[in-house]
């Protein structure tokens, strides 16, 4: 076989193994577009250690890094044909250079090649997912701020419970959303690390530095064990376990939004809604109605990447080649989902003459000042449901009940305290304790929020700075040979 002929056929398969009925069922090429990126990273850094450690020669290491330059400067579409992006990236490295350009997969198999990319894709993943949950916070804050004392129904098994706040409920979902967010970050931790230098399973004879391609790939260190760092996809089921939380709490937040529009507490912009085809009216919350269906998306991805990867034998498999597209459709769902929803709200009308106290709703707060008052709570309880009806009973009905259930009434509940207690404003402001729904209580809240949302933004600014910082250092050291 001449040079010509053989940069002609494809780098792994070579002509044996490129034909056949099946070629295309087990090829990848086409969702690799996603991982393009990472593999000639990972490319750039396995050269650049192969040069370092001397089983490279300096020369060939610049041919080939010159030729990744042009490959990436041509873009995906350019590739040669290819089972995968690995194998066609390889094919145009040789076809630019000849057979020096096989020297880049010395050290390495696919099986830790392909781990080492789905691993970088994922963190770049994982990163925008958090920067999305961040601002996602920091818009519901605010939203709390400007809506302390606006008053809603709270509700429990969908019917009026007790009078709150926009903004108590605001901060319920941004507390929600800043334990997705800690999920999130814990994932990519475990992410960040490095199986590249495994090789199929069982390590190499050659005198590799994987810290070495871990620290210019920007990973926290290496996947220590090789077989493990080759099989285990147990990131990217964490991972899409984290993201699948995200979409149930935004699944919740979409259901709240749609049942407020229907009963007239919030009014969305129009550009979150639609209208009908038949219906001139209406003013339906559509998108609402999309981000609560993601929820779905995200469970599905989350349960065929579970079942793909259950019951596999330790070390690689090819089953694996499926399993990282049921992780992104967790994650994009929701990285989509989020501002959709958040901007929702955050941009609604909120209207502030809606009844609060509808359907008795402040009646918990006339059993709680009997209790204050030395009654049982169970008695109290017990007076307040005589009266409660099918709306708010007047002053006079609940003087009589109370009246009747004890010997003394309390000295301090007369007619004004008791019409106090109706109030849905004056029951909002007297539940103050820690995380409760009076506008005291809830400005603290959101102090600790925003310290929570700091730490947060924080750390996500260390964690891209510190990838930013890996790729500046991976073009030096790439630089150094071209």
């Amino acid at each position: 076989m001449t040079d010509e002929d053989r940069a002609a056929s494809p780098a792994v398969r070579g002509d044996r193994f490129s034909g056949g009925p099946a070629r295309e069922f087990m090829s990848s090429i086409d969702a690799d577009r996603r991982i393009f990126e990472a593999d000639l990273a990972v490319d750039r850094a396995h050269v650049v250690m192969l040069a370092e450690r001397e089983i490279l020669d300096d020369g060939d290491a610049g041919q080939i890094l010159a030729a990744l330059d042009a490959i990436e400067e041509s873009g995906y579409d350019a590739l040669p044909d290819g089972e995968d992006v690995h194998e066609a990236i390889e094919t145009a490295v040789i076809d630019r250079i000849g057979p020096a350009g096989g020297r880049m997969h010395t050290a390495r198999s696919r099986n830790d090649e392909v781990a080492t990319c789905l691993r970088l894709a994922l963190r770049d993943g994982l990163l925008d997912l958090q920067r999305a949950l961040v601002e996602a916070r920091r818009q519901l804050i605010a939203l709390a701020e400007a809506h302390r004392e606006t008053l809603i129904p709270g509700y429990t098994h969908r019917q009026p419970a007790q009078p709150t706040t926009v903004a108590h409920w605001a901060l319920s979902y941004e507390s929600a959303l800043a334990r997705d967010t800690g999920r999130i970050r814990d994932a990519y931790e475990r992410t960040n690390r490095s199986p590249l230098g495994a090789a199929a399973f069982a390590g190499t004879p050659f005198d590799i530095d994987r810290e070495r391609t871990a620290t210019l790939l920007g990973f926290e260190g290496v996947v220590e064990n090789a077989t493990d760092a080759v099989a285990a996809r147990d990131a990217f089921l964490e991972a899409t376990a984290a993201a699948t939380g995200v979409a149930i709490t935004l699944s919740g937040l979409a259901a709240d939004t749609i049942e407020f529009a229907s009963d007239g507490l919030i009014a969305l912009d129009d550009d979150y809604a639609s209208t009908s085809s038949i219906m001139p009216q209406k003013k339906n919350p559509d998108s609402m109605e999309l981000v609560r269906a993601r929820a779905g998306d995200a469970t599905g991805g989350f349960a065929g990447l579970a079942t793909t990867l259950a019951g596999l034998p330790r070390g690689y498999n090819r089953d694996l080649q499926r399993a990282d597209r049921h992780a992104w459709q967790a994650i994009d769902a929701v990285t989509d989902a989020l501002p959709v929803a958040i901007g929702a709200v955050a941009t609604a009308d909120w209207p502030a003459d809606v009844d609060a106290g509808t359907g008795f709703g402040t009646a918990t707060g006339v059993a709680d000042r009997l209790a204050m008052a030395g009654v049982p709570f169970r008695t109290a309880h017990e007076i307040v449901a005589q009266v409660a009806g099918d709306g708010t009973p007047s002053v006079e009905a609940l003087l009589d009940a109370i009246d009747d259930a004890l010997d003394e009434r309390p000295p301090d509940l007369d007619r004004e305290t008791l019409d106090a207690l109706l109030d849905p404003a004056e029951s909002v402001a007297s539940r103050d304790s820690r995380g409760g729904p009076a506008p005291t209580a809830v400005a603290a809240s959101i102090d600790r929020a925003v310290d929570r949302l700091d730490r947060d933004a924080d750390a996500l600014d260390d964690a891209r700075d510190a990838v930013a910082d890996a790729a500046s250092r991976r073009q030096e050291a790439v630089d150094s040979y071209v």
